[in-house]
C-alpha cells in the first residue's frame, strides 16, 4: 500500500510539473500576439489611455505589458462622467461586458475604437448591427483563435456584408474613417429659409430645389467633401425657428441649416464648434436732417462762440489801448460796443487812423486775419450744411428711447428669452419702448424692407447684409448702435443631433472653410445672391425727400428774426442815448 502511494505521488507530480509548462507556452503565444496587435493600434492611431470593460479576461493579463494607463471597469458601467482629454482606446471582454449607463461617458466615447474580445461563436455581422445601432461605428472583433489565425473582424458601415477579414501581415488599417465617403448616404436638414443664411431657389440644370447662403454653403460644400446626399427639410408656416433646434434634440435631423446662438443656450451637445462669433445690438433709424433754418444755430459751437468773444473783447482792449498808449478811455461799454473790432471780425471795412503807429498797426493785422480765418471757415461751413444738413442727435442709451418716442420691434421668442436671461439691461428699458410681434415673420419683413417706425434686434453677421445694401441708398436709413448691445460677443453655432458620429469630420470642415476665407467671402456676397435670387430688390428703400433746389423764406427766418431782433435794440439803444443826452441838457439848464 505504501508502495502505491508513493507511485501515485510521483505520477501526480510529473502530471502536475507538465500543466505550468503548458499554460506557460500557451500563455507567451497568446502574449506575442495581442501585444503586437495591441502595439500595432498604438502605431496606427495613438492613444495614452485603456479602458477595459468586464470581468478577467485575456486583456488583463496584457495590460500590465503596456506601458499605459488604465481604468477597469468590471461592473460594466462607470460611475463617474468621462471627463479626460486623452485618447482613449476601448477594450471589452464580451459582448455583454460593456453596459456603461453613464449618458456623459456614453457621448464622449462614442467615436472611440473598440476592441472586443468574443468568448462564443457569435457571427461578426450580428455583433456589428448591434453596435451600429448604438451609433458606435469604429468596433474590431478577435477570436480564441486569434494567435494562429491572426484574423480580426472589423466593422465596415458602408460594405455589404458589414464586416471585413483584416491580417495582420496584409498591413492594412484595422480601423478607418469611414464617414470620409458615406457613398451617397443622405444628411438629414432643416433650412430655416432666412436670408442671407440659407435660400431656396430652383437648380436650372437639374431642375431641383436647392439652397445656398453663408450657411446653407457650409452644408453643402460637406455633403460634397464626405459624397453624401442632402434630404432637406422645411419648417410649416406656423413653425417658429425654435423648432429646428427642438429637432436637433430629439434626433429628427443630422443638421440644422441656422444658426443657435450662445446667449440663449449655454449646451455644446446639439450645437457644433461655434461657425461666428459675433455681436447683437439694436439696428436704429437714422435721425432725420436738421431743417436750414437751423442750420446757422447748428454751425456755430458754443464753446467756439465764446472763444470768439473772448477773443472780440481783447481786440477791443488792444485798440483802445495802441490808440493813444493810454488806459484812460478804456470803459466797458468801449470794450463790448468796439465798431471797428466788431466789423473787423464780421470781415467788413473800418476806419483806419493816418497816423497810426506801430503797435496798432500790428494789432490791425492781426484783426485782418481773424476776419478771414473766421468768415472763411463759417462760410465753408454754412455752405456745406445747405448743401447737404447733418442729421438731428442721435440715441446714445436705452433711456433715451422714451425720450426720442422710437420703439424696437422684437420677435415673442426673442423677448422671452432675454427675459428669461434675466438680462441686466432690460432693467434700463421701459416695457412700453417694445412692440412684440407673435408673427416673427412679419417682424423680418419689416425689417428687411427698412420700415424706420421701429429699431430692430440685429446681429452683426445679418447687419453686414444690410450695410452693403444701403450703399445703393441715397441716404442711410439706419445706423448699427454699437452701444446699445445685449451682447458684444455671442457664439454662433450649427444645431445637429446629439449623437451625431462625423461631429468631429464636420467641425474640422468648419474651420478649414474658414482657414481658406471662404465664410467672409460668402457673407460679404450674401446682398448679391440675395438679389439674384429676387429676394431683395436692387433699389433705394430709404424714401429720401425730394429737396428744394432752391432756399424758401421760410429756411431763413431765423436769420430774419434775430436781425429784426437786432435794429430793434439798436434803436432803442439809440433812444436812450438820444434821451440821456436830453436829460442830461436838461439837468444841466436847471442848475
Amino acid at each position: 500500500m505504501a508502495r502505491l502511494v508513493i507511485l501515485l505521488l510521483s505520477l501526480g507530480m510529473q502530471v502536475y510539473a507538465q500543466i505550468p509548462d503548458i499554460y506557460v507556452e500557451s500563455k507567451n503565444d497568446i502574449d506575442e500576439g495581442l501585444l503586437h496587435l495591441l502595439r500595432e493600434l498604438r502605431q496606427e492611431e495613438f492613444y495614452d489611455t485603456l479602458l477595459v470593460y468586464g470581468a478577467d479576461c485575456v486583456f488583463h493579463h496584457h495590460i500590465r505589458y503596456l506601458d499605459v494607463p488604465t481604468v477597469l471597469v468590471s461592473s460594466g458601467s462607470t460611475s463617474f462622467d468621462w471627463n479626460f482629454s486623452s485618447s482613449t482606446m476601448i477594450l471589452s471582454c464580451g459582448l455583454e461586458s460593456e453596459r456603461e449607463a453613464t449618458y456623459r461617458t456614453i457621448f464622449k466615447l462614442q467615436v472611440n475604437r473598440r476592441l472586443i474580445y468574443l468568448q462564443d461563436e457569435k457571427h461578426p455581422e450580428n455583433v456589428c448591427d448591434m453596435y451600429f445601432k448604438k451609433e458606435q461605428y469604429n468596433v474590431a472583433m478577435l477570436r480564441k483563435d486569434f494567435v494562429k489565425s491572426n484574423i480580426i473582424y472589423t466593422c465596415r458601415f458602408f460594405k455589404d456584408p458589414n464586416f471585413e477579414k483584416v491580417s495582420l501581415s496584409d498591413k492594412k488599417p484595422v480601423y478607418i474613417e469611414q464617414f470620409k465617403n458615406m457613398q451617397g448616404r443622405a444628411i438629414r436638414i432643416v433650412a430655416d429659409m432666412l436670408p442671407p443664411r440659407s435660400m431656396q431657389y430652383l437648380d436650372a440644370s437639374s431642375g431641383e430645389l436647392k439652397i445656398k447662403g453663408y450657411v446653407a454653403n457650409l452644408i453643402n460644400n460637406f455633403a460634397l467633401k464626405v459624397n453624401a446626399t442632402l434630404q432637406l427639410g422645411t419648417l410649416a408656416q406656423n413653425e417658429t425657428l425654435e423648432e429646428i433646434i427642438r429637432r436637433a434634440q430629439h434626433d429628427e435631423l443630422d443638421l440644422g441649416v441656422t444658426l443657435e446662438t450662445s446667449l440663449y443656450s449655454t449646451s455644446l451637445d446639439t450645437a457644433s464648434y461655434p461657425y461666428l462669433l459675433t455681436s447683437y445690438c439694436v439696428m436704429v433709424p437714422v435721425p432725420a436732417k436738421i431743417p436750414y433754418n437751423l442750420v446757422y444755430a447748428s454751425i456755430v459751437d458754443p464753446l467756439v462762440l465764446g472763444i470768439i468773444i473772448l477773443l472780440f473783447c481783447l481786440l477791443s482792449t488792444l485798440l483802445i489801448y495802441s490808440q493813444k498808449m493810454s488806459w484812460q478811455e478804456l470803459s466797458l461799454a468801449n470794450i463790448l460796443l468796439n465798431d471797428r473790432s466788431l466789423r473787423g471780425l464780421l470781415g467788413q471795412s473800418f476806419p483806419f487812423p493816418s497816423n497810426a503807429n506801430k503797435h496798432l498797426r500790428l494789432i490791425f493785422c492781426i484783426l485782418c486775419f481773424a476776419s478771414i480765418m473766421m468768415s472763411t471757415m463759417y462760410e465753408a461751413y454754412l455752405q456745406s450744411f445747405f448743401t447737404d444738413p447733418p442729421s438731428g442727435p442721435r440715441i446714445r442709451s436705452f433711456k433715451e428711447f422714451r425720450k426720442f418716442n422710437q420703439k424696437i420691434a422684437i420677435t415673442e421668442i426673442e423677448y422671452r428669452r432675454l427675459m428669461n436671461l434675466n438680462h441686466s439691461l432690460l432693467g434700463e428699458i421701459h416695457k412700453s419702448v417694445f412692440t412684440i410681434f407673435d408673427d416673427w415673420q412679419e417682424c423680418f419683413r419689416l425689417r428687411d424692407s427698412f420700415n424706420r417706425n421701429y429699431s430692430y434686434l440685429v446681429t452683426w453677421d445679418r447687419w453686414s447684409a444690410y450695410e452693403e445694401q444701403q450703399r445703393l441708398f441715397k441716404d442711410p436709413a439706419f445706423y448699427y448702435a454699437k452701444d446699445l448691445c445685449f451682447s458684444r460677443l455671442i457664439f454662433m453655432s450649427i444645431p445637429m443631433r446629439r449623437h451625431l458620429h462625423y461631429r468631429h469630420l464636420f467641425n474640422d470642415h468648419m474651420m478649414r472653410q474658414h482657414e481658406f476665407g471662404l465664410v467672409n467671402y460668402w457673407k460679404s456676397h450674401s446682398f448679391f445672391d440675395m438679389v439674384r435670387l429676387g429676394i431683395t430688390p436692387l433699389k433705394d428703400l430709404s424714401q429720401p425727400k425730394a429737396k428744394s433746389p432752391s432756399i424758401v423764406l421760410d429756411d431763413i427766418s431765423l436769420i430774419l428774426k434775430l436781425y429784426v431782433a437786432a435794429i430793434a435794440i439798436s434803436i432803442m439803444c439809440f433812444m436812450l442815448e438820444i434821451a440821456t443826452e436830453k436829460w442830461r441838457r436838461w439837468r444841466k439848464f436847471e442848475n
